[in-house]
């Protein structure tokens, strides 16, 4: 299978953090920044790293977008620049677009020139960190629909010594996907499995389910 092949404009925080995790998966990727700082701190972590102005159409065409699975255009102090890259990338033929924006203008903005998906990183992760407060013993929380979610839950003493079987927890709405062990992460699980003290499980479930868990 051939590898998948990224650009991701904008070497901030965010664009440099998805840019090195797929790298880091195997992935080709592209890391495009109008600072030679910023790219030449990535280059070794990535297939290509290019100083560009993305509001420079000419510059933006050349790069050779036209052959990539996706581009993210992670631009989020710049209006002009993230408009730019995004309708280029799309006049490129990209199939998928992800792009950054700062506010709902930006966002509309973007929709309106092509964008095939909105992301609001701080928003998000704002949203995120404020779930994962009111969670209890969730580890992480993750909202996959209004009703049913993922949560990573260290076991409650009455679940320790117990396997998934004796626990039957599909009849109470809950589904065990994976369990970690320190970096370990195991997702055949036997029905025979035995919860240990220190393991952390990945479960899926309504929502009300989980409150009961909680």
């Amino acid at each position: 299978m051939a590898r998948k092949e990224f650009a991701v404009f904008g070497l901030g925080e965010f664009g440099r953090s998805v840019a090195l995790t797929l790298a880091k998966n195997g992935c080709e990727v592209m890391a495009i920044d109008s600072s030679s700082e910023k790219v030449q701190e990535i280059a070794d972590s990535v297939t290509h790293a290019v100083k560009a102005d993305a509001t420079d159409m000419d510059v933006v065409r050349s790069l050779g977008l036209n052959n990539l699975d996706a581009v993210v255009i992670a631009i989020g102090n710049n209006l002009e620049a993230s408009i730019m890259a995004t309708i280029i990338s799309k006049e490129c033929g990209v199939p998928y677009v992800l792009a950054k924006a700062s506010n709902d203008i930006h966002a509309a903005v973007l929709r309106k020139v092509g964008a095939d998906e909105i992301i609001y990183p701080e928003k998000a992760m704002g949203v995120r960190t404020a779930r994962n407060l009111m969670s209890g013993n969730f580890l992480d929380f993750i909202e996959l629909s209004k009703s049913f979610s993922m949560v990573e839950i260290t076991p409650p003493p009455s679940w320790v010594g117990k396997s998934l079987r004796e626990l039957d927890l599909r009849k109470k709405g809950l589904n065990v996907i994976a369990c970690k062990q320190g970096d370990n992460v195991i997702t055949q699980l036997d029905p025979d499995t035995v919860l240990r003290e220190g393991d952390d499980f990945i479960i899926v479930g309504q929502n009300e389910a989980l409150n009961r868990i909680k």
